[in-house]
């Protein structure tokens, strides 16, 4: 798939770290470095404009590092970048560790994985089919 992008940054574009990879690393594009204190949330830019193709969005998850040895992450994860947007991906990271953490122009801050959707019509109906699970909520399935 090919997929048009704007680069107003000065950051490569994205690519995929392996022949499988499923999501391409998001850079900070910034002229100075943003301190991330705990609980603190900022929209991070990345330069990058992109026009996805109908049925497709793109999203952005977090880095299973930072959010691992850091506390960091995306804070709407995954947020989502529809088809018709054309303006600068943002990444809107938080910082839930307990120590600050600076976020420098150029570093992998999130990863951005492209996905295919289905378009949903709801139809008001009287009644559900029935199933085994019913109306069970969270956890009702129990733990194996």
């Amino acid at each position: 798939m090919k997929i048009e992008v704007v680069n107003r940054g000065h950051q490569p574009l994205p690519t995929y770290a392996t022949e499988q990879s499923a999501g391409m690393d998001l850079r900070a594009n910034l002229s100075e470095p943003v301190v991330l204190r705990p609980m603190e949330r900022r929209l991070i830019p990345t330069g990058l404009h992109i026009a996805l193709p109908e049925g497709y969005e793109a999203q952005v998850r977090p880095r299973s590092g930072l959010a691992l040895k850091r506390g960091i992450t995306v804070l709407n994860a995954p947020g989502t970048i529809d088809a018709d947007y054309r303006g600068e991906v943002g990444v809107v990271l938080i910082n839930l560790g307990q120590e600050d953490f600076t976020v420098n122009d150029g570093e992998r801050i999130a990863q951005m994985v492209i996905s295919s959707y289905e378009k949903a019509d709801f139809i008001e109906v009287a009644s559900l089919d029935e199933t085994e699970r019913g109306e069970g909520g969270y956890g009702h399935t129990g733990v194996k």
